[in-house]
């Protein structure tokens, strides 16, 4: 006999909410997310989200979190900002390598979760610590970020990204380039492509902040 004490659905909540957002999304795709669509999969009326959270970006915010939360920020509080960097690259890339059609979602809502402030935070600070200006802290941000976005959207694309076909006369060295580069297959090449992109990227960016700590102050007082 069923226990009559105990719901038959989970209690609606922000928790199960961002979970089965996340979940449609995951399935189904950014373009076909809705609210409705996702109170139909809850089994309750559009509105009745509203009671938990204050509407789309709401929700998107809590989605957020959920992708936020599989990634580790700890090396910051312990490691140079550039091997800090590379840890919080690799759990970024993953994170959203599991959720790639968030990517698009995420990536054109105004970020406002306390759970990615934090990480943001946690990312400006130690690069404060390791020397860069305050004025490009951001910069530096945003600029590790779109590689990693790029790199967990090459983790899940087609097999065949960029198929010369019948045109291999015509770009040579490109229709060379792929089939050396096919030999280890897809997901190698993914991984390559990302630890030489970061590599390279970190190199630079080490390079750019030695070059500033080189450059003669300004003796103007500031404002």
């Amino acid at each position: 006999m069923a226990d009559r004490g105990r719901p038959r659905r989970p209690v609606l909540g922000v928790e199960l909410i961002a979970r089965e957002a996340l979940a449609m999304i995951d399935a189904d795709g950014a373009a076909v997310f809705s609210l409705p669509r996702l109170a139909a999969r809850l089994g309750v009326r559009t509105a009745s989200l509203y009671n938990h959270l204050d509407g789309r970006s709401a929700v998107i915010e809590a989605v957020r979190r959920l992708v936020v939360e599989e990634m580790d920020v700890s090396a910051f509080a312990v490691l140079p900002w550039p091997d800090a960097l590379a840890a919080w690259a690799r759990s970024y890339r993953n994170a959203f390598a599991r959720h790639p059609h968030a990517i698009e979602l995420l990536a054109t809502t105004t970020i406002s979760s306390p759970a990615t402030l934090a990480m943001y935070e946690a990312v400006v600070t130690a690069l404060a610590r390791g020397g860069w200006p305050r004025e490009h802290l951001v910069t530096v941000l945003t600029t590790v970020e779109s590689f990693l976005l790029g790199s967990a959207l090459d983790l899940v694309a087609p097999p065949l990204m960029i198929d010369p076909s019948d045109h291999a006369p015509d770009v040579p060295v490109l229709a060379d380039a792929l089939r050396a580069t096919h030999v280890g297959g897809k997901a190698a090449r993914a991984d390559e492509a990302f630890e030489e992109g970061l590599d390279a990227l970190l190199r630079g960016l080490r390079g750019q902040l030695e070059e500033r700590r080189r450059l003669p102050r300004d003796p103007r007082p500031q404002a």
